[in-house]
């Protein structure tokens, strides 16, 4: 690429908020280990997920399909093992959410107007999500379909 062809784009006035905290400031890098910036962090990720909830309707969905099934495998007196299955697919779900959710306010900062290549990055990611949930629901098949055909084959 030639850097000729790049121009510093002025139109996007500075922003008088303070400078966005640095990972470093939570995590204590380079200085000792502090109760609270560990509690800070954790404030900061409870804050990520109430945020999540609030701007993302699929959040919602989600966060119903995980009440239900987790109300069905409680239902179902399931073992330890099918558990494991289950919680490992609700997380991956909530995780791709919360990083699709980091991904579509980053891409909306850094291009405000419509780009294709933002709308491409969210496509992406919204792909990687209904990746997830498809993944979950075949093991939410797998592990409750047994139970809840046998529960219907006796009523």
């Amino acid at each position: 690429m030639n850097k000729d062809n790049f121009t510093e784009d002025t139109s996007i006035p500075k922003s008088t908020s303070p400078p966005p905290r640095l990972a470093s400031e939570d995590a204590g890098a380079g200085g000792p280990f502090s109760l609270t910036g560990r509690v800070r962090s954790f404030r900061h990720a409870i804050t990520g997920i109430i945020l999540m909830l609030k701007s993302q309707h699929n959040a919602w969905l989600h966060a119903t399909a995980s009440i239900v099934i987790l109300a069905v495998g409680a239902f179902f007196h399931l073992g330890a093992r099918e558990w494991c299955w289950l919680v490992i697919a609700i997380m991956a779900v909530w995780t791709a959410e919360a990083l699709n959710t980091a991904l579509e306010f980053l891409a909306d900062v850094a291009s405000p107007e419509y780009h294709p290549i933002v709308e491409k990055a969210k496509d992406v990611a919204a792909g990687a999500v209904l990746i997830s949930a498809t993944g979950s629901v075949v093991i939410g098949l797998l592990i409750l379909g047994p139970y809840v055909l046998k529960f219907l084959s006796f009523t």
